[in-house]
């Protein structure tokens, strides 16, 4: 492994400058915060930094504060914390199911929400050094060879999935993000910090240079929000979706007012079906309701060669969790 020097920083002001420092003294930077993904990456050579500017000792990131009626969620909160915190279990029963499914409990006890959102793609040609659209080459081995996992939409020219699971909960919230950067603080919806490989092939988000991702802020719920998060994995611990759903409604009695559907292990980025939401407003949920929501969110997939199976389960994993949800059978 590469050796690097650690920085530790006090404020996202600090973290900045260190970051902006190495640059001028010809150096490699690299923000952390749990560090799970990174050191991992650091240790196959992935990336080589120079410095790991260190964020978990900044003052009040690691803070869950009620504000404007809503809940800021500061980037080093564990995913531990916020699987097991009372507000976000009670008001936003997404974030918690989907941050209590992440890797293991030693990951989650270390692993931030900040780190998860950001973390890097696990397709194995990217993670073994193939010199692939994400690493910076022109090539997505991934098409001709071994995409099981792949991406079913959005893909192109690069085929990865995002591997957080936190990704879609907040996506479906309508969560903010605060970004910290040279320029000072910016905010930016949910939704418009991930980007498609089309946009930008070698990187999954808009974090520029030196800029990271400081918190979170979630909207208060209306009455009547109900949320859950649903993933289906190829083994019990330590991986990430084959598919998971992230589904936020709001019912007034049995008539659903909005409707949230956010998929993942399934494209680039979290993957929005408005089309699907669009069945739901407005309407009294029944078992057939549900079983066209489950179809229409699977319009316009377009999978590889081995993983076609991702279309149905895809299907069947938005119907399980719409009918869980709204506690119907049929």
């Amino acid at each position: 492994m590469k050796t690097f020097s650690n920085v530790n920083a006090r404020d996202a002001k600090q973290a900045v400058a260190l970051s902006q420092q190495a640059r001028k003294d010809g150096k490699t930077p690299a923000f952390t915060g749990g560090g799970s993904d990174l050191l991992g990456m650091v240790k196959e050579r992935i990336i080589t930094p120079d410095v790991l500017v260190h964020l978990r000792g900044m003052k009040g990131f690691d803070q869950i504060e009620q504000r404007g009626g809503g809940l800021e969620i500061g980037g080093q909160v564990t995913l531990d914390t916020i699987s097991h915190h009372p507000l976000i279990r009670s008001r936003y029963a997404v974030l918690a199911e989907a941050a209590e499914t992440v890797a293991t409990p030693q990951i989650r006890n270390v692993g931030t929400l900040a780190g998860n959102v950001s973390q890097r793609p696990w397709c194995w040609y990217y993670r073994n050094g193939f010199p692939c659209f994400k690493a910076g080459g022109n090539t997505c081995f991934s098409i001709a060879g071994e995409n099981q996992f792949h991406a079913i939409f959005g893909g192109g020219p690069s085929f990865i999935v995002h591997p957080s699971d936190t990704a879609p909960a907040l996506v479906a919230l309508n969560a903010t993000f605060k970004i910290a950067g040279p320029g000072g603080d910016r905010t930016v919806a949910a939704s418009d910090f991930f980007v498609l490989p089309k946009q930008n092939a070698a990187h999954e988000n808009i974090l520029k240079d030196d800029e990271f991702l400081a918190s979170v802020h979630l909207p208060a719920p209306r009455p009547g929000t109900r949320s859950t998060y649903h993933k289906i994995m190829d083994r019990e611990a330590w991986t990430h979706a084959v598919v998971s759903a992230a589904i936020v409604l709001e019912m007034d009695h049995d008539i659903c007012r909005s409707a949230r559907i956010v998929l993942g292990g399934v494209a680039p980025v979290p993957w929005h079906v408005p089309g699907a939401e669009k069945l739901l407003v407005g309407q009294k949920i029944t078992p057939e309701l549900i079983a066209k929501v489950a179809e229409v969110s699977i319009a316009g997939a377009n999978p590889l060669a081995k993983n076609a199976y991702k279309v149905p389960l895809t299907r069947n994993t938005v119907k399980r969790t719409l009918t869980e949800l709204t506690g119907l059978t049929g």
